[in-house]
């Protein structure tokens, strides 16, 4: 292909997939496994208001949690961070690296922990899922 580079190809089938993967969540959404009580949602909201899921809209492994998130019935705060921004500088000056799925996860008197890798988070929210019900 004249005129194209490597580059711009793989950053049109990347677009084009990620496309994809968000048109495939709508029409078949993620729902919860069950519903959570409102007293449930009270007793989690503390834990999770210090939890944000930094994240592309687009990426396969951020799906997989945010279904998981569904699942799970959890209110966490979705960071989306695709586009450069405040919210990217901050997961690269403070997280490390340019790497999503990661959760933040904020406790005070603590340090800041960035949990990154879809498989470890999801088993991190599970336990906090399960400590509430």
């Amino acid at each position: 292909m004249d005129g194209y580079s490597p580059a711009m190809i793989l950053k049109l089938i990347r677009k084009t997939l990620g496309a994809l993967i968000i048109m495939g969540d709508q029409v078949f959404p993620a729902q919860p496994e069950s519903q959570r009580t409102e007293a449930e949602k009270r007793a989690l909201a503390p834990e999770l208001a210090r939890i944000s899921l930094y994240q592309f809209q687009g990426c396969p492994f951020c799906l997989k949690v945010r279904r998981a998130i569904k699942r799970m019935d959890l209110d966490i705060r979705l960071v989306n961070c695709e586009s450069e921004g405040t919210d990217r500088e901050t997961l690269v000056r403070e997280g490390g690296e340019l790497q999503v799925p990661c959760l933040r996860i904020d406790r005070s008197g603590e340090k800041t922990t960035w949990l990154y890798e879809s498989d470890a988070i999801i088993e991190y929210l599970g336990k906090i899922g399960k400590a509430t019900a």
